[in-house]
């Protein structure tokens, strides 16, 4: 689906080494975390399988719902070692092996918070996502416009946030079995042009592409 030059970083360095300190911040802004919050209350079932990929020292789970089990992944063991909502955790660079340790239909939930933009192989990744979910589960994967723009491939870092929503939209449809992808977008408050010039933004923008596993019916 996507050519050569759109998989391709800047820092084409391995990215072991660009993960390898930990870096214990927020990478999105305070009101971009709580409408993730509330999405996760509303879209995840209370003690449920969820699989938290690419993800670090904070899950932005709802405080007030436990879990059956949460499985952490990231590139960071120090990170993970560190998010209290994490039953288990595994480090795994998805841009060199994209195959997930798992059996086929383990988890209710699959959730991508602001990572999507770093994988080469997104369509490989998505099929493994599609495999290990049950029927039925669903696969959140939000975002906003900030990055590691060294590390984010040519297709998103290139393109508006519009354009972002697009491709992911893609990544689901590549995978055959995935519904068609739900789109939740919250651009903020109007911005006081005064304190736009003056470098004070509005918040970070809020998007979410949410798809389920269907069944493939055969014959």
């Amino acid at each position: 689906m996507l050519a050569a030059s759109q998989r391709q970083k800047l820092d084409a360095s391995n990215d072991a080494l660009f993960y390898e300190a930990p870096r214990l911040v927020t990478h999105v802004d305070e009101r971009f975390i709580e409408q993730l919050t509330e999405l996760y209350r509303q879209r995840l079932t209370p003690n449920s399988c969820i699989f938290d990929m690419m993800s670090s020292w904070v899950s932005h789970l709802p405080s007030d719902m436990e879990f059956a089990r949460v499985e952490g992944h990231g590139m960071n063991a120090e990170e993970l070692a560190k998010n209290p909502r994490l039953d288990h955790y595994f480090v795994q660079n998805l841009n060199e092996n994209q195959t997930l340790p798992f059996e086929d239909r383990t988890f209710d939930a699959v959730l991508n918070t602001v990572s999507v933009q770093y994988l080469q192989q997104p369509e490989a990744v998505f099929a493994e996502i599609y495999r290990v979910l049950k029927p039925g589960g669903i696969f959140i994967v939000s975002f906003s416009n900030r990055m590691f723009y060294q590390k984010a491939i040519a297709a998103w870092r290139d393109s508006s946030d519009a354009s972002h929503i697009a491709l992911v939209k893609r990544y689901f449809a590549s995978v055959k079995g995935f519904s068609r992808p739900e789109v939740v977008a919250n651009q903020g408050p109007p911005v006081n042009p005064l304190l736009q010039m003056m470098g004070m933004a509005s918040s970070d923008p809020f998007y979410a592409v949410i798809a389920e596993r269907m069944e493939v019916l055969v014959g």
